[in-house]
């Protein structure tokens, strides 16, 4: 018989203050923009100031979340480290590059090169912490947050592994956020986060973050939640959509009642919240709602906050209003689900239980 995966503790940096494990969403930070930048922890209390003045952006997040999730989780090494992520260190990248073209060539530091892989997170934290065990990274657009819980969750359910240390991260940088104005993936104008689902424009507000995990087959005392159930699929048909749902969850011995939250990728594209519409006015209609991405802005790995949220409420037992898209009232917040995609492609679903 297959283990529970227990969700042991978090750690998150982002676009509002959750590098603070005590605290709930209890001051929300607004932004009127297109982009959206971190609020950044005091990275001195984490890294050696010298260490820190040549991390990439992603590395320091990383280190923040990463070292918050195992002090939580009262561990000091974990047996395996996997990351997904959309877009690497793809700062270090850019300047590399960059230094390439300013140099002529030549005389080149190799720091940034070394850097700018996808890889580096997850072996800088590897080195951090003394890891020899698997270490893996997941470069799979908008589900390579997924992608680690499938890895992880299917190495615990098998004993091949205690404690596993998983993570989402993406940083933004100028060329990137450019080259996606120039396609209009980035909204235009600058959208109200309060107001950002009736922005009613094209495009999202692009941002940034870094969310970690310790996944276990253990329960302790500060778990959060089990991770129940997850799928990836690279494209589904609008009007496929229930179906998928009602599939999964029937696969996971779940119901549509049986969810007590649902929580949703809306990012205010005009063009692709339709998915998200669909099921809040159809089979979800009775059904608590909330979404993210509004907190969160998209990137990548955004669906990593998410569950970021759905750990909080689990062991809350509450939903911050913020959040919330209807204001229908759970009974108990016992099952939630996370549905999300990114224009289109890349849909994913998370199911998580109370334990």
């Amino acid at each position: 018989m297959s283990k529970a995966v227990y969700i042991n503790s978090i750690g998150s940096v982002s676009v509002q203050k959750t590098f603070d494990n005590s605290e709930f969403l209890d001051q929300i930070t607004p932004y009127n923009d297109t982009v959206a930048s971190v609020i950044d922890p005091d990275y001195k209390a984490y890294i050696p100031p010298a260490q820190a003045r040549r991390m990439a952006k992603s590395i320091k997040m990383s280190t923040v979340s990463s070292q918050t999730a195992l002090q939580e989780a009262g561990i000091a090494n974990v047996d395996a480290i996997i990351v997904g992520t959309g877009l690497g260190c793809i700062g270090d990248s850019e300047k590399f590059v960059g230094d390439i073209i300013d140099n002529n060539e030549q005389f080149l530091t190799p720091t940034r090169f070394i850097q700018s892989s996808h890889n580096t997170v997850a072996g800088q934290i590897a080195l951090g912490i003394g890891c020899k065990g698997y270490n893996f990274t997941y470069v799979h657009s908008a589900v390579s947050f997924e992608s680690t819980l499938i890895d992880a969750k299917m190495q615990l359910e098998n004993d091949e592994a205690k404690n596993i240390l998983v993570g989402g991260v993406d940083e933004m940088v100028k060329h990137h956020v450019d080259s996606h104005r120039l396609i209009s993936h980035i909204k235009s104008e600058p959208a109200d986060s309060s107001n950002l689902l009736k922005s009613n424009t094209k495009g999202s507000v692009m941002g940034e973050g870094s969310h970690f995990f310790v996944l276990s087959n253990e329960k302790q005392a500060s778990t959060y939640g089990e991770l129940v159930g997850v799928e990836c699929y690279n494209t589904i048909a609008r009007e496929d959509l229930t179906k998928k749902i009602v599939s999964f969850l029937n696969e996971n011995q779940t119901s549509i009642t049986a969810v007590d939250l649902i929580i949703l990728g809306n990012n205010g594209d005009v063009d692709f919240d339709g998915y998200y519409d669909d099921l809040c006015s159809g089979i979800f209609i009775d059904t608590p709602q909330a979404y993210y991405k509004h907190l969160s802005a998209e990137f990548d790995t955004a669906s990593g906050f998410a569950f970021w949220l759905s750990a909080k409420v689990l062991k809350t037992q509450t939903i911050p209003d913020v959040i919330k898209l209807n204001q229908l009232k759970a009974s108990k917040l016992q099952t939630i689900l996370i549905y999300n995609q990114y224009r289109g492609e890349n849909h994913s679903l998370v199911l998580l239980r109370k334990c």
